[in-house]
């Protein structure tokens, strides 16, 4: 897959206004949200605190393995932060990944808050469900649409 191919597909674009809506409603302070599809692209609230985390690639890929294995969410400590993952899917779509990193978060204020946690999470599924369905239902209208105009080209 070429990088044009990746940009303008449908999981692509549908992950861009996932983030978009999520990363809107962020506390400045607040977590770092991270948003990885399955072809490696990655979405991050604060990119720039994201890359300071240092997080490797090895790392990154046996965290994203745990939470194939369906241990969801996943909760992990490295160093003085907190990370947590989860799958990302919306009804038809496999989104990828949600990553919810922590810092100065030890694992036992973690997971004191873990119920807090789990909403967002929750909510980031739920955003995730709704802008898939508004993308079907302005496909649907566009097909529809477009059966209407050829039908009034026709009987001209």
């Amino acid at each position: 897959m070429d990088i044009y191919e990746s940009l303008f597909s449908p999981g692509y674009m549908l992950n861009e206004q996932i983030a978009s809506q999520i990363f809107d409603i962020l506390p400045e302070q607040g977590p770092i949200v991270v948003i990885m599809d399955r072809d490696g692209n990655c979405w991050a609230s604060n990119p720039e605190l994201f890359s300071n985390l240092n997080i490797g690639e090895s790392f990154l890929k046996e965290f994203l393995a745990k939470i194939d294995d369906g241990a969801e969410p996943v909760i992990t400590q490295v160093n003085d932060t907190s990370i947590i993952g989860s799958q990302l899917v919306a009804e038809q779509s496999n989104c990828g990944y949600l990553i919810i990193i922590l810092p100065q978060y030890n694992p036992e204020s973690t997971l004191i808050n873990i119920d807090l946690i789990e909403i967002l999470l929750n909510q980031a599924g739920l955003i995730a469900r709704l802008i898939e369905k508004n993308h079907l239902f302005h496909e649907l209208q566009m097909k529809q649409l477009s059966l209407c105009c050829q039908g009034e080209t026709s009987s001209n």
